[in-house]
């Protein structure tokens, strides 16, 4: 698999020296919206870089890395992902851009009835992230916190309703917007870009942040670290907190 990275790779490279420069960006799901809004900024600027953008979990694309996908950025909704590939020397310089939290989501027509977020576990059909990605690994925890607060029952039933656990959490959301799901546990970013889902907020001393942290693959060109500074920059951070990042 390893070998036919590598060759693709190559027939990439051949590509692009033939018309404009390919950016190879790699993001986690969650990124989709801003970091679209992002691409369209920097072909903008550099209109002979044509940024590509890959999006999936962060366990998804740091395995697609280590296997020789030709990325020139990776940004990981986990710090865990990326430094294992800081680790092994396939990423370097990685820096924290942003952070995002939690929310239930539900459907316009919450058919459950949930209000509030104790009256989670009143949900039939539930649907988190699996537990090796980032946003299900955090609904976890959450789950965690509040059998704390509202008894030992409280996730155990919340997680005996679980219908289904998706690999990132569009997945997860689209569950709920076709109705198939009661309620879903998925980031803040997610749930602000459907117009197909209400928010449920989870009290602030339960909930979980997760860090969001990007850096350059291998020996990229200088479009990555351009791609980089882009993110980092005042206009960067403005449009991901439009799309509901946290950027302090």
């Amino acid at each position: 698999m390893r070998t036919l990275a590598l060759v693709a790779a190559l027939v990439i490279g051949g590509c692009r020296s033939a018309g404009r420069e390919a950016l190879d960006v790699y993001a986690a799901s969650s990124l989709t919206e801003a970091f679209a809004e992002l691409e369209q900024a920097f072909e903008g600027t550099y209109p002979d870089v044509d940024v590509r953008l890959t999006l999936a979990g962060s366990q998804v694309l740091r395995l697609q890395i280590e296997q020789g996908a030709p990325a020139d950025v990776y940004a990981s909704a986990n710090p865990q992902h990326m430094r294992a590939l800081v680790d092994e020397g396939l990423v370097h310089d990685a820096i924290e851009f942003a952070a995002n939290e939690l929310v239930v989501i539900v459907p316009q027509d919450n058919p459950a009835g949930i209000e509030v977020f104790d009256q989670l576990p009143l949900a039939e059909g539930v649907v988190l992230g699996t537990a090796n990605v980032p946003a299900g690994l955090y609904a976890r925890e959450v789950l965690k916190r509040s059998s704390q607060r509202f008894g030992p029952d409280f996730a155990a039933q919340v997680l005996g309703h679980v219908v289904s656990e998706e690999s990132n959490v569009r997945l997860a959301r689209a569950k709920v917007e076709l109705g198939e799901a009661d309620a879903a546990l998925v980031y803040r970013t997610d749930a602000i870009s459907s117009d197909r889902v209400r928010v449920v907020e989870i009290p602030e001393a339960l909930n979980v942040k997760g860090s969001y942290l990007i850096g350059v693959v291998g020996d990229a060109g200088p479009s990555a670290d351009e791609w980089v500074a882009l993110v980092l920059s005042p206009s960067g951070r403005a449009v991901l907190q439009r799309h509901g990042f946290s950027v302090e």
